[in-house]
């Protein structure tokens, strides 16, 4: 603690300062500055040798001037939503560091991109106005017939610190840029909600708004090389995933035409044991086209017992599938599956018509087989 400090503590959503303290030819970096019973709290990297020494003090004024720019830009921000979504708009927090801003907000329904839009145009266009941040410690009521916007459920003093940029006028005791035309851009990266009634936005300002369009305007152009540099980029998507689409359908038409096939072939060479008759299935193939052919057999197939252990991609799969009379006679694929599962070392399930396995041993994958056969079978 210091008998003065310019150092601003953290206070009312704005991030505390950092900087040095100097003396005796010691330089200590000051890394948070709060408030703790009315004093100002320097938390510094080490304690000072002397601490009986004067000290100057020096505030990082590159990271301050983007607070203020971004807690400036905060009452540019609910000025302008109160101007685009209508008076019933009321802070409800706030948080401001060099990086971003966020700023929480009371309203009944989620903002439309048209109206963010329109919020960022107003913060901007207050932006480029350039209005001299002009600073008033008056009265309450002096403070209100000044139009300043107090937080609901603040306490407020017999003195109170109005902060006016233009038409944005506020009670607030946090640091501000000296004018709008210091925050440079504002740019509005996400809006949600956050409670029953409250919205939350966050932005970025200056460099990092800068930096941020940056980024985009390079994944566009990325994204047009994609194209042969098209002038039309947004039309060359929209006919790319409509060709995606379009080629999607084929596929899965010509997926299910080759699980017709293969079902029909599966049935014809099924071997029937002990009045069941089974289908032994040990090819690879991905597991959702197994699933799909298995679908098949059971609902065209009565009397079917579809004993799968295969491997695709180095991992051992299991699938058994029982037509709906064998079901109604008591056998439950769930249950048979997790026994032989343990030959894969793994585990599966699924309903008593349809059940499925994975496991880490490929080596097990025809013991399991084999004891597919013999539960379906029993």
């Amino acid at each position: 603690m210091f008998d003065r400090t310019p150092f601003y503590a953290e206070m009312g959503g704005q991030v505390g300062d950092t900087g040095w303290i100097e003396a005796g030819g010691e330089k200590i970096a000051i890394l948070n500055t709060v408030k703790e019973n009315n004093l100002t709290i320097h938390l510094a990297e080490r304690f000072p040798a002397n601490p009986e020494l004067r000290f100057h003090l020096s505030v990082d004024t590159a990271r301050r001037r983007k607070i203020q720019a971004n807690h400036t830009a905060t009452h540019l921000l609910d000025h302008a939503l109160r101007e685009v979504l209508g008076t019933h708009v009321e802070q409800k927090g706030s948080y401001v560091c060099a990086d971003y801003l966020r700023f929480d907000f009371s309203h009944f329904q989620k903002v439309t991109d048209e109206e963010l839009l329109k919020v960022e145009r107003l913060v901007n266009a207050a932006i480029r106005e350039n209005e001299q941040r002009v600073v008033v410690e008056t009265d309450m009521a002096h403070a209100q017939e000044m139009g300043a916007i107090a937080l609901f459920g603040e306490k407020y003093g017999d003195k109170v610190r109005v902060v006016k940029f233009g038409p944005a006028v506020e009670l607030c005791g946090g640091t501000h840029a000296e004018a709008t035309g210091n925050i440079g851009l504002l740019k509005i990266v996400s809006e949600s909600a956050i409670a029953a009634g409250v919205r939350r936005i966050e932005a970025i300002t200056g460099e990092a708004a800068e930096n941020y369009i940056h980024g985009i305007e390079d994944s566009l152009k990325t994204a047009r090389s994609f194209f042969n540099n098209v002038p039309d980029l947004a039309g060359a998507i929209k006919k790319l995933v409509e060709d995606n689409a379009e080629a999607k359908k084929q596929l899965e038409a010509v997926a299910a035409e080759k699980a017709q096939q293969m079902a029909a072939r599966l049935a014809d060479g099924a071997q029937e044991i002990n009045g069941v008759k089974v289908v032994r299935f040990d090819m690879s193939m991905e597991p959702g086209m197994v699933r799909n052919i298995a679908l098949l057999l059971q609902k065209n197939s009565t009397g079917l017992a579809l004993c799968g252990a295969f491997a695709y991609d180095a991992k051992p799969n299991l699938v058994l599938m029982y037509s709906s009379d064998l079901v109604a006679a008591g056998k439950n694929a769930g249950k048979d599956i997790r026994e032989a599962a343990s030959l894969i070392q793994g585990g599966g399930g699924g309903q008593p018509g349809l059940a499925t396995a994975g496991g880490r041993n490929v080596d097990g994958l025809a013991s399991a087989l084999d004891k597919l056969v013999e539960l379906a079978t029993a």
